[in-house]
């Protein structure tokens, strides 16, 4: 989508300086926050892309000035009233009105283990066809859409090279609205600095990024944007 919060590229803010040993969490809260989006998906339909878009909708004067994991409890906190799990009473009360809606969500004692299994986005599904191989020069589609999507600003009608082919993952453009999982191949596509930025860009240096097969179209059927 467009707006503060695709940050990337942007100018203004200064650079990103990373204190030495610092802890992954600052607060308490913090750390239950994260075991807290751990056990949710057991309750409601939740993935990365949820996620994502819930965080989008927050007014950007709001998303510049919160910390992390308070846009995660936004988010969150959101989708689950959206989906009938909690109301705003109980959220604002801080307790359930009713009996939770599962019983085998994921416990605190085993939220590590949790984090340690991990999860994919990739697609349970082989028989999609592939479309584009490394080696291909491709266009990034310039679209401005309202809703989320995983092509940074910045690279919007660039041309790049395919470098690898990552398989099939679901499309998180589509998952995030609800409006399916749309498998398609995932690809690490690499731009020159010059091609993103200019005379500004580096000359010896490139960025891969990786991008979905609908984000893309070989340059060659494409005129320059």
């Amino acid at each position: 989508m467009n707006g503060a919060h695709d940050m990337g590229g942007m100018h203004g803010f200064g650079p990103v300086c990373r204190a030495p040993n610092e802890a992954v969490f600052h607060a308490e809260w913090e750390r239950r926050m994260f075991g807290i989006a751990a056990a949710v998906p057991y309750a409601v339909p939740l993935g990365d892309d949820h996620l994502r878009r819930n965080i989008e909708r927050i007014p950007a004067h709001e998303y510049l000035a919160v910390p992390y994991y308070e846009l995660w409890f936004r988010s969150i906190s959101g989708l689950l009233i959206e989906q009938g799990a909690i109301t705003e009473d109980e959220l604002a009360r801080g307790t359930a009105a009713f009996a939770p809606l599962s019983q085998d969500a994921v416990r605190p004692s085993g939220v590590a283990q949790a984090v340690r299994d991990g999860a994919s986005a990739r697609a349970e599904v082989s028989d999609v066809p592939q479309r584009l191989a490394p080696g291909d020069i491709v266009r990034v589609s310039n679209d401005h859409p309202a809703y989320h999507t995983r092509v940074p600003r910045y690279v919007r009608g660039c041309v790049g090279r395919v470098m690898i082919d990552h398989g099939i993952f679901d499309f998180p453009d589509t998952k995030a609205q609800d409006a399916g999982a749309c498998p398609q191949h995932c690809y690490s596509v690499e731009f020159t600095a010059s091609e993103i930025w200019g005379a500004d860009g580096d000359p010896t240096s490139t960025l891969a990024v990786d991008l979905w097969e609908s984000h893309l179209t070989p340059a060659e059927e494409t005129a320059p944007c």
